[in-house]
């Protein structure tokens, strides 16, 4: 088996837990599930719909502006952007059409927008998106691809710190999070 990441060989058996079995890179440290124990793609949409990520909640609105207003900060008036991921509810691609952006959607579940991928963006975003890759090394290819001359790449998930113990951390705990 090699990395999900970096597609280094050097893999190792990292825990097992909960009848669940994860692997590490040695090379770059990305710890992901193995590719068995993913959910079916119906029991993966459906997970997702039972997200509370309403476009104008203001709490969701105020967590995603972790990385709306350091990225609004750096673009220039009019850019285009991808919001990767978005889900049923594109909060931050409509936070950022408010601020004068042209948005594009892609979701596999709920926004199949497949000309996405034959497009160049100045921006692409991804919030809570990169635990969810099943092939961030294909994933991140593709972005780059998609990224015009000196775009930017908006990524947002929150990172395993030594202080945490994976076994019992709750984002690990989300069945669709399998990179981490």
């Amino acid at each position: 088996m090699n990395c999900c990441v970096c597609e280094s060989p050097l893999v190792d058996l990292f825990l097992e837990v909960e009848e669940k079995t994860y692997w590490q890179c040695k090379d770059c440290m990305v710890i992901f599930l193995d590719p068995k124990f993913r959910l079916s793609p119906s029991e993966e949409k459906y997970r997702y719909q039972q997200h509370n990520n309403g476009v104008h909640d203001e709490d969701y609105r105020l967590f995603l502006s972790k990385l709306f207003k350091p990225l609004k900060g750096r673009l220039e008036e009019g850019s285009r952007g991808l919001d990767f991921g978005c889900g049923p509810g594109p909060a931050l691609a409509e936070m950022l059409k408010e601020d004068g952006f042209y948005m594009d959607l892609y979701d596999p579940f709920f926004f199949k927008e497949i000309l996405v991928f034959s497009k160049t963006y100045d921006f692409i975003t991804c919030t809570e998106v990169i635990e969810h890759f099943f092939e961030p090394a294909k994933e991140f290819k593709r972005l780059d691809k998609m990224l015009s001359k000196g775009g930017l790449l908006g990524l947002m998930t929150v990172f395993l710190d030594d202080e945490k113990d994976f076994g019992q951390w709750y984002y690990r705990k989300d069945p669709t999070h399998v990179a981490f």
